[in-house]
């Protein structure tokens, strides 16, 4: 949580005015945004329904976003990430991390389609369209008040809420219609340089055009498409008038495709059973999510859910669920937290703090996590630990949550202790 803090303190330190009236730093630092994007890394997995399993498909989509990055001229820590939703779209982070969904890798037609839509990305973070963004937060004074709070020794949850909401903001960043262009053109020329076919990109937006008579794809929400962006990357393309041997498709592009189609049923079974989830009939969630993890096994997600709905009922079954989404994907916030919520109600309270721990330092404003982790450390007769983390829990929830009153009551009950 600490570290935490002191990432947007320097942020807030390095963009301060200076005494002159001037500035110290007319930009936010390059270390900084790139410690920002990955501070904000985790929301966008939970926000997009995880990882995608299956590390071929990771390994993929990677190499061809690395093979196009090393033609950019910001030198940064990128990352790709294949998420599990099924929207069709693309989204990337300051500093580097890029995001492509399920439902958008489905919808492409080639590899030079999939350059196209990670050039476009990578352009976006080159222009610094994601700082440009933090810094107005920082003029906006929303990240000013954040480090005020932590200076006058508030409750750190008030921090960490805001912090959260700065992160709700950057991963539905709308761009501009000029920055749009500005992302197309960039991406154009990254995807050439690297080798692809630049019409890629003019694919991608003829399938958008496509879908968008019956419904528009989410990318369209936060990229904006008009008829006039179009004709500007065609424009863009025959001035260069790209030639020699260029990729428009590869072998393994399809290969990828036909795993990712193999496990559409059981994303359907998975997005059937969450709909049910919502609206509490856990009956029949649970059935959808059980089918969900028999159609492909490497579910991780519909694991979660059966073992979060079995919880109550059905512990043995709930932890071999949790273990198994765990051992699927152990470095995200979701089997963290499910597997450590499990763990405790077993009563297996030290690997059950090892595991929400881990959950926080991903996720620092999930209230549930600190009160979990707050019966842990009660259990385990760290009472000061404990004390801290209901308080926090109940901060971060405004004593909301199903187990608000429990944690009062213990707070009330340990405060005399220690």
């Amino acid at each position: 949580m600490k570290k935490l803090f002191l990432l947007l303190l320097t942020f807030l330190v390095a963009c301060a005015p200076a005494v002159n009236g001037g500035s110290l730093f007319n930009i936010l630092p390059e270390e900084k945004e790139i410690e920002i994007g990955n501070a904000y890394v985790p929301y966008a997995i939970e926000e997009s329904d995880g990882l995608y399993p299956d590390r071929r498909v990771q390994d993929y989509v990677k190499s061809v976003g690395m093979t196009i990055a090393r033609y950019t001229p910001r030198k940064l820590p990128y990352k790709f990430f294949v998420v599990n939703s099924d929207a069709v779209n693309a989204f990337a982070l300051p500093g580097g991390p890029v995001f492509i969904t399920r439902g958008l890798l489905l919808k492409l037609n080639s590899e030079s389609e999939l350059a196209g839509v990670l050039g476009h990305e990578l352009g976006h973070i080159n222009a610094r369209h994601h700082a440009k963004f933090l810094e107005k937060m920082y003029a906006m004074n929303i990240l000013f008040n954040i480090g005020a709070a932590i200076i006058a020794d508030k409750p750190y949850a008030q921090a960490v809420l805001q912090f959260g909401q700065i992160g709700g903001q950057l991963l539905a960043l709308k761009f501009s219609r000029d920055q749009e262009r500005e992302a197309d053109e960039l991406g154009v020329i990254y995807a050439l340089k690297a080798g692809y076919d630049p019409n890629g990109l003019l694919g991608v937006f003829e399938t958008f055009k496509s879908m968008e008579r019956a419904k528009a794809p989410e990318w369209l929400q936060t990229h904006p498409l008009p008829e006039s962006r179009i004709r500007d990357v065609q424009r863009e393309i025959q001035s260069i008038k790209p030639s020699g041997s260029l990729i428009s498709d590869s072998e393994e592009f399809h290969t990828i495709k036909r795993l990712l189609k193999e496990t559409e049923a059981s994303y359907s079974e998975f997005y059937k059973g969450k709909g049910y989830y919502r609206r509490k009939d856990y009956s029949l969630a649970l059935e959808h999510f059980k089918k969900a993890v028999e159609l492909y096994d490497k579910n991780y997600e519909a694991h979660l859910y059966i073992a979060y709905i079995l919880a109550n009922s059905d512990l043995t079954s709930a932890l071999s669920h949790a273990e198994k989404a765990y051992s699927i994907m152990p470095e995200v916030f979701s089997t963290n937290y499910v597997y450590g919520f499990v763990l405790f109600k077993v009563g297996d309270y030290a690997p059950s703090l090892e595991k929400l721990e881990k959950a926080r330092r991903l996720i620092p404003d999930y209230a549930d996590v600190y009160y979990y982790a707050g019966r842990d450390y009660e259990a385990l007769k760290d009472y000061k630990k404990a004390v801290s983390y209901y308080k926090t829990a109940l901060e971060l929830s405004e004593g909301k949550a199903p187990w608000a009153q429990d944690a009062k009551e213990r707070l009330r009950r340990l405060q005399g202790v220690w």
